[in-house]
Parts: structure tokens; sequence; C-alpha cells
């Protein structure tokens, strides 16, 4: 079964430096029927304006993952930790018993726009933590790459849940299937770009939930770049 969500029916926040796209009920927006999909909790899909960001605020019981998409994004957290954060790059922060982190537009000149995603961890109080890896974009075309994982296993970033996040860009035309194992949901969302996922189409924003599916075939419509998360 595969449901779709589409972009423009998502939730929307927008104000000077910030225009917000939420797949799920988030802040302000609130829709009782979306208020998640199994461990995924936030997909917010934000466009910050140069020099804009989100200043200093806590967080508790969270994976949290920042994926760029165009631009760069600064992040200074209570760990001490200070990086810029861009395309190729994904980061993972751990909230666990409590973390306070900032988030800025790196830029004085160009918007960052990124997709912004919560998975709600196995276990509360865990402990806090951060990683950032580069991943090598090469290895996603034509293919679904694994950045992020319960074990970390293959060069993943580790998550506390049992959820695998790949990422995969596709030329016009490309195929790619994803067998899933029994008892598994998928969630895509679709960055960029056109698909087709078992027949259902994807533009850019799109969302669907998929469970009950042997495997999943995708072909793109036109060059597309899309987030899988694989969950129990």
């Amino acid at each position: 079964m595969i449901t779709t969500r589409k972009a423009d029916d998502r939730g929307h926040t927008k104000f000077d430096w910030l225009d917000s796209r939420h797949t799920f009920s988030f802040g302000d927006y609130y829709d009782p029927r979306f208020m998640g999909f199994r461990y995924l909790r936030v997909i917010n899909e934000d466009v910050v304006a140069p020099g804009g960001g989100f200043p200093t605020h806590p967080h508790r019981d969270m994976e949290i993952i920042t994926y760029v998409l165009e631009g760069a994004l600064e992040h200074k957290d209570s760990l001490g930790t200070g990086s810029v954060i861009r395309w190729g790059e994904v980061q993972r922060m751990s909230a666990g018993t409590g973390i306070a982190h900032s988030e800025f537009n790196h830029s004085r000149s160009e918007p960052v726009h990124l997709l912004q995603i919560w998975i709600l961890p196995e276990r509360p109080g865990g402990k806090p933590g951060y990683e950032q890896r580069a991943f090598s974009l090469d290895e996603a075309r034509g293919k679904l790459l694994l950045v992020a994982a319960k074990d970390g296993h293959d060069g993943a970033l580790t998550v506390h849940q049992d959820a695998e996040l790949s990422i995969a860009l596709l030329e016009r035309g490309t195929k790619l299937t994803h067998q899933l194992r029994q008892g598994r949901y998928v969630w895509l969302q679709l960055a960029r770009g056109g698909i087709s996922v078992n027949g259902a189409a994807l533009n850019a924003g799109d969302g669907a939930a998929i469970s009950d599916e042997p495997r999943l075939e995708i072909e793109a419509n036109s060059a597309a770049e899309l987030l899988v998360f694989d969950m129990s």
C-alpha cells in the first residue's frame, strides 16, 4: 500500500527569514492525521534567508538528522561542536538527556535549503551525541546509498532506532529496485525532480508512506534526489 503526501498539502510557516514546509504536525501546524510515520516524527523542508537562523534552543530524546540540499548551514551546540554542513554531508545529533544548539545560514548572500528530520529514539534518556560525515555522492548515482543506520554499518551515521536512511540521485529514465524485508515500512521523501514508485507519481516535496509491498520499483521521470527511510 502506498499513501502519498503531496507537497502542497503540507503545513506552512513563513516569516522574514524562514520559509518552512511541514510533512507532519510541527509547531503551530497541527493535523491529527499527520503526526508522523512509524518512528519518523518530523520532516521539515526549510529555506533560510542569508544571515537568518535558529538561535540556541534545547532538545531532548530525539534523533535529529540534517540534510542540506543547497547552500551551507552553520551549527553550534552545547557539546562544544561547531561545524558547517553542505550538500553531500549529513549530520546526526542525538538529543538524549538534553542538548542545546543553534543553526544559521552560513552565507550572507545566498539562502540555505535543507531538510530537518526527527526520529524517535528506541528509549529515552540516552547520552547526547553528534556525528557529521561527507558522503561520496557518486556512490548515490543510480542507486541507494546508506547514510544512517542503527548500528552505523557500512560507513553510515549511527541512529539509536531501528531505522535506515538511504539517499539516491537518479537521472531521467533511471530505474531502481529496493527490496523490503518482511515487516518493514518505508517513508520515501522526494527532495527534487519527479519519479514513479510502484506506479504512484511523486514530484518534488511529495512523500509516500509505504507498507505491505515486497519491493519498490522506482523510475525517474526527470533528474531526481530522494530519501528512503526503511523502518521496523
